[in-house]
């Protein structure tokens, strides 16, 4: 199964971008008909929009969680792994995405994020039609949770927020985020409770 990139408002390539270089723009969704859960993230880091890979820091725990969560499933995790690692998330019913598909930042916090553009997820619906439930990746993606479910059209749709598996979360210790993302795993089907 070859996963679905769409292309997100706005220019993705370097050669496409307009000559303003303090805006920045995001990666494609990795989705498709399969998607049952959709991860969102805010925006990328510098590490991941260098990378053209989604949580490409080293230090962010995404990859990490997931492979606890499905420890019976090897993910390849290595650094010309990102094509598979896609795939295996596809296989899971999972799906990624981040509610920006611009901005202006320097450097990779939330916090200095300025004049961000949403997504479009009207045109994500048609792509995933066994999506149930979407599960934020941290605060500053939570802020958009009820635009996010009016523009898919699903008011009663399942939304959650997640610890943030960004280094900059480090309140949370590995235990305690892995506890929580397994929890919306279960709660959305994907894994049994047991």
């Amino acid at each position: 199964m070859r996963y679905l990139r769409m292309t997100p408002i706005g220019p993705v390539s370097s050669a496409s971008r307009p000559a303003d270089s303090a805006r920045l723009y995001g990666l494609p969704p990795i989705v498709g008909p399969g998607t049952r859960l959709l991860i969102l993230g805010s925006f990328p880091g510098v590490a991941s929009l260098r990378a053209q890979q989604y949580y490409g820091h080293p230090q962010n725990q995404f990859w990490k969680i997931l492979q606890a969560i499905w420890p019976s499933v090897p993910m390849d995790t290595g650094a010309n792994s990102y094509e598979k690692r896609s795939k295996w998330l596809l296989d899971r019913g999972l799906g990624l995405w981040d509610v920006y598909a611009s901005c202006e930042r320097s450097g990779s916090l939330d916090s200095a994020i300025r004049n961000p553009q949403v997504n479009d997820f009207a045109s994500l619906k048609a792509f995933c039609p066994q999506l149930k439930m979407i599960a934020h990746n941290g605060g500053e993606s939570f802020k958009h949770a009820g635009l996010v479910r009016h523009s898919l059209g699903i008011e009663d749709f399942a939304v959650v927020k997640l610890p943030s598996t960004s280094p900059a979360n480090a309140s949370w210790p590995f235990e305690r985020k892995l506890a929580a993302w397994r929890a919306v795993m279960v709660a959305a089907g994907l894994v049994s409770g047991a």
